[in-house]
């Protein structure tokens, strides 16, 4: 009887493996990012994976295995009210990062962290987090392409880029002259002004283990501009909720800004607050009508205590 129960259990179980399986269309998948997953019976999830070995990553004066923490995966699942949701995390160098984050928002997907695992890494790299739901088809075809991104770049030269793309730029001039005045139109605010830079900053209330915090305790979005009118750049961070990060993302990517990071600051924050840090070259007004579309996409002026 013992034995009978334990095959009728095995067989059952392995039907709802094949069912959980087969709801997935793991073929599909296979199919569709090129790659062959494995299923999880326990989980119902099917991942694929692939190890970053097309560099070589030094960390700590040590080479790298990709098995220590240097593997690409996008895990599929059954969805609540979707065919499916997906989430992974992409293994980038430094000069893959804004055309596979661009991939990914272009087709679909969102792109929840970026940041690095690692201290003393060369190349440095960074890790892009991804998450989506819908069918398989859009999925799965939306993660091939984000991969189908790096490759392209990878391909032709194995070593990466050790600066934003440079080609029609001149050096940042090392004195500079930043003018105050269009910019403060721009922003519709006084920036902050220090040897020819100008900075803005926009806070953004919240509360935090019953406290209320806002632009001076770090709640805050800004930009920071230097260089000369016609050749600036300009770095900043972005303070957002989990609704307005995916817009602003896009919003600064068209106009090409440079994202760096994506992260929190804070625990227990309400509403949740997420950061995104970024850097960009242009002309300074450019650059600063670029900032504000994100912040007006955000709605984040709608919420802002600016500087006096």
């Amino acid at each position: 009887m013992v034995k009978n129960f334990v095959c009728c259990m095995t067989i059952l179980l392995g039907l709802i493996s094949g069912t959980l399986a087969a709801d997935l269309d793991t073929a599909r998948i296979d199919e569709l990012t090129g790659l062959k997953g494995k299923f999880n019976d326990k989980e119902g999830v099917y991942k694929v994976t692939f190890p970053r070995n097309d560099v070589k990553v030094v960390v700590d004066a040590w080479m790298m295995p990709p098995f220590m923490g240097l593997g690409t995966w996008a895990a599929f699942t059954k969805g609540a009210h979707t065919e499916a949701m997906v989430m992974g995390d992409t293994v980038l160098f430094e000069d893959e990062v804004n055309p596979a984050m661009s991939a990914a928002l272009d087709n679909g997907l969102n792109v929840t962290a970026l940041h690095n695992h690692f201290s003393f890494d060369h190349p440095k790299v960074f890790f892009m987090h991804i998450e989506g739901e819908g069918t398989i088809e859009k999925l799965a075809s939306a993660v091939r392409k984000v991969y189908d991104t790096t490759k392209a770049i990878r391909g032709p030269n194995a070593k990466p880029a050790e600066s934003f793309p440079t080609v029609g730029q001149t050096p940042i001039p090392e004195k500079n002259s930043i003018t105050a005045g269009p910019l403060n139109e721009i922003f519709g605010m006084q920036g902050e002004s220090k040897d020819g830079m100008v900075k803005f900053t926009i806070g953004r209330p919240a509360t935090m283990h019953g406290v209320k915090i806002d632009k001076e305790m770090g709640v805050n979005t800004w930009a920071a501009f230097a260089g000369s009118d016609d050749n600036a750049l300009v770095d900043g961070d972005f303070a957002v909720t989990e609704d307005e990060l995916q817009p602003v993302l896009k919003s600064l990517l068209m106009e090409k800004i440079n994202i760096v990071a994506i992260h929190q600051h804070m625990t227990h924050e309400e509403p949740r607050i997420m950061f995104f840090h970024y850097w960009g070259r242009g002309r300074a007004k450019d650059l600063a009508q670029a900032i504000k579309g994100g912040i007006l996409v955000g709605g984040l002026l709608k919420v802002s205590s600016p500087l006096p």
